[in-house]
């Protein structure tokens, strides 16, 4: 069933609210900072439409909603507008990886560090050989999703296992949201996309790379609500320069 314009700006809202604060999302806020021009009952009953068509769900210890991974993927294929890299932040990036150029280990592990510091989420990279490459652990810490002890176990435990991660990063085909993306090539990754019922508040960003003889893949762990307009263009970029710079 198609959704109709009303459904995709109330869609749009809470996905963009729930992104901001991590909190479920009622209809009275929607109604007071979105201007939806309708009514709170109105918006709380297109609320219900969208909850059983999959797209928002409700956490038991609250009366509002929240986005699940197949609203956050439509989101991101139909709503969403990418935030383009400016030349000054490309070249600030690419300064920061030049010195490590040539040398794959180092230079993935360096990835990894941009990644994260850039991101302020867990950067990751992964090779065909069962190579692993992480940095920003704390940082996922202080994310409410993560304060959820079974949530961090499993994501701690796919960084643990490099074949697994690796296994899910080959068997994840080109979504239908990544293939609409600007310039292609990003992969994303939400919830069960990434193993069981656990990572149902996790996302991933990658992007493969081709350097030193290998295949891989970089990117950003974190929670479902990404940053994806400032994420993706990242992630791209920099499994661009890992291409370039590991020949």
């Amino acid at each position: 069933m198609d959704l109709t314009n009303r459904q995709i700006q109330i869609l749009r809202a809470v996905v963009e609210e729930y992104s901001q604060t991590a909190q479920a999302v009622g209809s009275e806020k929607l109604d007071r900072k979105y201007g939806l021009g309708v009514s709170p009952a109105t918006i709380r009953n297109e609320m219900v439409t969208l909850a059983e068509m999959g797209y928002l769900s409700q956490p038991h210890t609250s009366s509002g909603r929240t986005p699940t991974p197949k609203a956050i993927k439509f989101y991101i294929s139909e709503l969403m507008r990418e935030r383009d890299m400016s030349v000054a932040e490309e070249v600030a990036v690419k300064e920061q990886m030049w010195d490590y150029r040539q040398q794959l280990d180092n230079l993935l592990r360096q990835a990894t560090r941009v990644l994260s510091e850039k991101t302020g989420m867990l950067g990751i990279a992964a090779t065909d050989d069962q190579r692993m490459y992480h940095s920003g652990y704390a940082h996922i810490l202080d994310i409410p999703e993560f304060f959820d002890i079974d949530v961090t176990k499993g994501v701690l435990n796919l960084i643990d296992e490099a074949n697994e991660l690796w296994g899910i990063l080959e068997a994840q085909p080109a979504s239908e949201e990544s293939a609409r993306l600007p310039g292609g090539q990003v992969r994303i990754l939400i919830g069960e996309d990434l193993g069981g019922v656990s990572f149902t508040p996790v996302g991933m960003v990658c992007a493969p790379f081709h350097a030193g003889g290998h295949n891989g893949s970089l990117g950003v762990i974190g929670p479902s609500r990404l940053n994806y307009p400032y994420v993706i263009p990242l992630v791209r970029y920099l499994g661009k320069l890992v291409n370039e710079m590991g020949e």
